[in-house]
């Protein structure tokens, strides 16, 4: 997801014959259909075919976000002169009335370029009416916020087809499978009496409203006695089981890290559902899962959560440890890290995939949303200033942006240092998915 989306270089028409020429020509197109066949055969080659396609639904994901400002601009009669995927050289693109479509040779995001989005940007008087500042206010606010909508909506779509296909979550957990450890003689699962197709309904007598939750639990458990309700054969059982530390213990070639282990694979169980119902049940997956990402930025974001970014970073021991348990250590994700975690997701399945898929688009509209230029909250924050400001019979009233730019400065430097960090982190300790 890019940053900032609405490129405030000045739109002054440049010189005649200085303007760069749209590349449409059928030369182009087979070049880049060649560069995209390149790429995609050295993933294949490599085995990363699960990562490049989850790369190009991270690349859908952000020009989805674009199309929310576009669409919008259009409808309210802005100008838009720009739809890209990527950034840097210009490799294709083709114009459709006044506006340029294409590809651009970096494909890290996207942007749409709308004319006007800032006071500072120089237009000239023919474009001023149909200028991003010159709208009313109503329509400032639902391009600049279109993106984070667009969001929203992608989560609810990805959530119906989730309800629909695979059924209703549950606050009850199935178990796939009971490991076998090199070296153990029986796992705690084992000891315990647990078999593939038992269904925990509790632990300790708690319910959980998600996976983590309950691995979380189990985690801090380490030599503990828990007691586990299980549903078999349609009774409920009690089993107690001792979780032990899976530290220097791998199974299928993965580290089960330190924590409380069992030995058991489980997925979120689940109910069929009608379509209606699965629209409604859609709200409530939307709902649940908007709160825990509200919830979880914030705590990344905190003097906890930063402190324990820093403490990762500058020791190895502890970053490990955080990628081992991520929910419990503090450990947020980079686009690296998430791309990563979404190559696992295709590999455990769709249902896995579709909840990530949700949860970031969720990240991505509430960040996004933050009251700070460049992001579009900004851009919402500084249309409802300008708008406070205004009085009756009086001329509308422009704030001077130029006075946020130090703030802005700051904490572009300050996401900056933190998505690198990040970055680092997931390169050198990723996390992995919960076996």
């Amino acid at each position: 997801m890019t940053l900032i989306e609405h490129d405030a270089a000045p739109s002054t028409p440049p010189p005649p014959g200085s303007e760069p020429v749209p590349e449409g020509s059928a030369g182009r197109v087979l070049q880049l259909l060649v560069g995209v066949g390149l790429i995609t055969a050295v993933f294949v080659l490599l085995g990363w075919g699960d990562l490049l396609l989850f790369i190009a639904i991270l690349v859908a994901i952000v020009m989805l976000h674009e199309l929310g400002h576009f669409a919008t601009a259009k409808w309210a009669g802005m100008k838009v002169t720009e739809y890209f995927v990527g950034f840097g050289p210009r490799l294709w693109s083709v114009r459709k009335g006044e506006t340029e479509y294409g590809v651009k040779a970096i494909p890290a995001g996207g942007y749409v370029r709308i004319t006007g989005f800032t006071a500072l940007e120089e237009v000239p008087e023919e474009d001023e009416p149909r200028a991003y500042r010159q709208q009313p206010f109503h329509k400032r606010i639902i391009v600049a916020s279109a993106g984070s909508v667009m969001h929203v909506l992608i989560a609810l779509v990805l959530a119906v087809i989730l309800v629909v296909s695979f059924g209703k979550l549950t606050n009850n957990y199935t178990i796939t499978s009971v490991e076998h450890w090199p070296g153990v003689a029986q796992t705690p699962a084992a000891l315990a009496g647990l078999r593939p197709g038992d269904i925990i309904v509790s632990v300790d007598g708690k319910t959980f409203a998600n996976q983590n939750s309950m691995t979380e639990v189990i985690r801090r458990s380490t030599g503990k006695q828990i007691e586990l309700g299980v549903e078999r054969d349609g009774r409920l059982i009690h089993l107690k089981a001792t979780p032990e530390s899976g530290k220097g213990i791998k199974v299928d070639g993965q580290a089960l890290g330190s924590g409380g282990h069992l030995g058991i694979g489980i997925r979120q169980a689940t109910a069929s559902v009608g379509l209606l119902a699965a629209i409604g049940d859609s709200f409530d997956t939307v709902w649940q899962a908007t709160d825990e990402t509200f919830v979880g930025i914030g705590h990344a974001f905190s003097a906890r959560g930063l402190s324990s970014v820093y403490h990762q970073v500058t020791n190895s021991n502890a970053a490990q440890k955080a990628a081992d348990n991520p929910v419990s250590a503090d450990r947020p994700s980079s686009i690296i890290g998430i791309t990563n975690l979404g190559s696992q997701s295709l590999q455990a399945g769709m249902a896995s995939v579709l909840l990530l898929l949700i949860a970031v688009n969720l990240a991505f509209a509430l960040i996004n949303m933050f009251p700070m230029i460049p992001l579009d909250g900004g851009h919402v924050a500084i249309a409802a200033y300008e708008w406070i400001r205004t009085r009756k019979g009086q001329p509308y009233y422009r704030a001077d942006i130029t006075k946020l730019f130090p703030v802005a400065a700051v904490f572009i430097a300050f996401l900056g240092m933190f998505v690198v960090a990040t970055m680092y982190l997931d390169i050198t300790h990723p996390i992995q998915l919960p076996h």
